[in-house]
């Protein structure tokens, strides 16, 4: 790796645990007014911030980028406005920074707390998806925490008109502009460098397609909140509600593809097959939705014959796996083995059936009669998300402001001493 490139690592290393060390004890307020006037500048932004996503989608159409990353690249309007709405949300959050976690009293006459702190800086490294630019930036703050932002090359014009609205909504708050650093060159040497900044960042947030996130947890010497695929299972149970099951089935599928949470795979329980037929099949071949499957469902016109590797594929396409099973515990049994502990849904009204489901699989999240596409931490009141942890250690699920803190623990005596 190029010196260059080391020293620019620590140069902005530096300066982000500067920022992190007044963060660390910045009011909530203070916080909460950088985020509101980020917002603001942003909308007043607009029409910058819309033409330099359209300076890099005609970049990436012309590189020949897939149209899954295309459709995360793009902003348009409601997007947009989701972008500015985030920040409100993520400033009228509760501060988790000093909240107080659990606390007891000793024998020896100890008071003990755990209170909530911040991790400390955060470096987050993306594809193409602009507006992790705002959801990193104003969660980490919310969590006083500094952040170092790499985003892709494809999104390169797009991130840093929103870096500098975030910069602009630190300024009027008084807050250290250096609590929110981009990444200021497209180089891929600067992801090495972030791997290896061990004296600098105390987590890395890789957000991406299984190439990066594989790359990061390969080589990264810093910790790493990470998924590597979203290989999501929708299961039909033969206790489902039918309009509901379609419902839900063609969402998780169709509304947006190229998403996480973007159903990958849909099991059906035999006797809902023999009751139902195969309406939701043949729902997904009307949506446009290729159909990879075996058996009897092969059976259906239009349906094509799966692959081996097509369960426990992330297709980010509109193409689904499909299969039948017999009954909930061959369902659980083929998701332990294909999952990515990302998200499942169950589609059924029997409680013992989902209750099952829910004891016996272990993803980050699962579902009941709910769309995989809320798996998204603005849908679960989060404001936004950094990404999903399919990981066991400290954060699973969405990561939110919660997510990144950690904790200490404040021991308060009156003259104790240990016998």
């Amino acid at each position: 790796m190029d010196g260059q490139f080391t020293d620019l690592m620590a140069e902005i290393g530096r300066k982000a645990r500067a920022a992190a060390a007044e963060l660390a004890f910045a009011s909530s307020e203070r916080k909460a007014t950088a985020l509101i006037a980020a917002a603001d500048v942003l909308w007043q932004r607009r029409d910058q911030v819309l033409d330099a996503n359209t300076l890099d989608l005609d970049a990436a159409e012309q590189k020949g980028i897939s149209p899954a990353m295309l459709d995360r690249l793009r902003l348009d309007g409601n997007r947009f406005r989701g972008i500015v709405d985030a920040l409100r949300q993520i400033a009228e959050q509760r501060d988790p920074v000093g909240q107080v976690l659990a606390e007891w009293d000793r024998p020896n006459g100890l008071h003990i707390q755990r209170v909530a702190t911040p991790l400390g800086v955060v470096g987050v490294i993306y594809e193409s998806r602009p507006n992790v630019t705002a959801d990193a930036g104003a969660l980490c703050l919310k969590a006083g925490n500094a952040v170092i932002l790499r985003g892709g090359s494809e999104s390169f014009e797009t991130s840093s008109a929103i870096h500098a609205c975030m910069v602009a909504g630190l300024r009027s708050a008084n807050l250290p502009e250096t609590a929110i650093q981009f990444i200021p060159t497209r180089d891929r040497d600067m992801v090495t460098a972030m791997l290896q900044a061990t004296d600098y960042i105390n987590v890395i947030v890789p957000r991406g397609g299984k190439g990066l996130v594989g790359l990061v947890q390969r080589e990264a010497r810093v910790p790493v909140f990470a998924h590597l695929e979203g290989i999501c299972h929708v299961y039909a149970d033969r206790d489902a509600d039918l309009e509901k099951a379609r419902r839900v089935v063609l969402n998780a599928k169709t509304r947006r593809t190229g998403v996480c949470g973007s159903a990958e795979c849909l099991l059906i329980d035999w006797q809902f097959y023999t009751k139902h037929g195969a309406v939701l099949i043949e729902d997904l071949l009307k949506a446009g939705v290729e159909v990879r499957t075996e058996g009897e469902l092969l059976k259906i016109p239009g349906t094509r014959r799966a692959q081996p590797d097509d369960f426990g594929r992330e297709f980010l396409d509109m193409i689904i796996a499909a299969k039948l099973v017999d009954g909930v515990d061959e369902a659980i049994a083929h998701i332990r083995r294909y999952g990515s502990s990302h998200t499942e849904s169950i589609l059924t009204e029997n409680d013992a059936t989902a209750a099952r489901f829910f004891e016996r699989l272990d993803s980050a999240i699962l579902m009941r009669n709910a769309s995989t596409q809320f798996a998204d931490g603005g849908e679960f009141g989060m404001g936004g998300e950094i990404g999903i942890a399919t990981g066991k250690l400290h954060a699973r699920g969405p990561v939110g402001a919660e997510q990144l803190c950690s904790f200490k623990y404040l021991v308060t005596g009156d003259g104790t001493i240990r016998p």
